[in-house]
């Protein structure tokens, strides 16, 4: 298999090479709320965007960081050529390229920056109704876990708490090039009716963070930082660690620590 760009291994890049997967991560989009903007990250070569383009049910725009792969793109598809944003995802501003538009993100993202990528999604939760990613095949299965596994973490109570989230399908390393030495997953992420946790959410993810700072700790002592009194701490929910919490535990923990003013 030959690639017309050369991937970029500072960039973290595997070109999907496989048109038949390619069409099914296109096929995955539901596209709910009636969005009509679908945000293609990281095109590379153009597998996915090839069949993203012969939809005309929405508009597809996308984002590459990677000045060959931009040239590459213009080259091909032209009429593509005025929606290629030669940009860094993570340092753009969704709100100011869609105003006032739903959206739906598309990808197969980077390994080193995926995690990046879904706390620039969650940072844009009211515009993004969808996310359709292929990650590596660990991160997908650690956004997808219930509470009380060893891999749910941070970023699966965040996105839990905005998103649906279905793992869809595990994609083997040689349809890439190069291959990664890892299996990769597809992930779908659908933004739920939660439109405000009913807390102060800035609070929330630092309590999420600040519980899983040390997950081996009980929450009584992982989350000392926050200044709460030994009082306000003596319920039964301080004996526990961070990955036994459900969204709405950390909503009640949330709100805990804002009636104590602990910060």
């Amino acid at each position: 298999m030959h690639s017309p760009v050369k991937p970029k291994k500072h960039l973290g890049q595997h070109f999907l090479a496989d048109p038949n997967i390619a069409r099914r991560i296109v096929g995955a989009l539901r596209r709910p709320d009636g969005v009509h903007q679908v945000l293609e990250i990281g095109p590379g070569t153009g597998v996915l965007t090839q069949f993203l383009l012969q939809d005309p049910a929405f508009t597809t725009s996308v984002v590459e960081i990677d000045r060959e792969s931009v040239v590459y793109l213009e080259a091909t598809y032209p009429a593509l050529a005025p929606r290629i944003f030669a940009t860094d995802f993570l340092k753009q501003d969704i709100g100011a390229l869609f105003p006032g538009q739903p959206l739906a993100i598309i990808g197969n993202f980077p390994y080193n920056i995926s995690s990046q990528i879904f706390f620039q999604v969650l940072a844009h939760r009211q515009q993004v109704r969808e996310v359709v990613g292929m990650i590596q095949k660990e991160v997908a299965e650690r956004l997808a876990e219930p509470p009380g596994s060893k891999t749910y973490g941070i970023l699966s109570v965040l996105l839990q708490a905005f998103y649906t989230i279905e793992y869809l399908f595990t994609v083997p390393p040689h349809v890439f090039i190069p291959p990664p030495k890892v299996e990769s997953a597809v992930v779908r992420l659908t933004r739920n009716a939660t439109e405000h946790l009913g807390c102060d959410e800035k609070l929330f993810f630092r309590v999420v963070k600040q519980a899983f700072s040390t997950r081996r700790k009980t929450l009584r002592n992982a989350l000392k930082p926050l200044g709460l009194s030994a009082e306000a701490m003596a319920g039964e929910i301080f004996d526990k660690r961070a990955e036994q919490l459900g969204v709405a535990e950390f909503v009640g923990l949330t709100k805990l620590v804002e009636a104590h003013n602990a910060i």
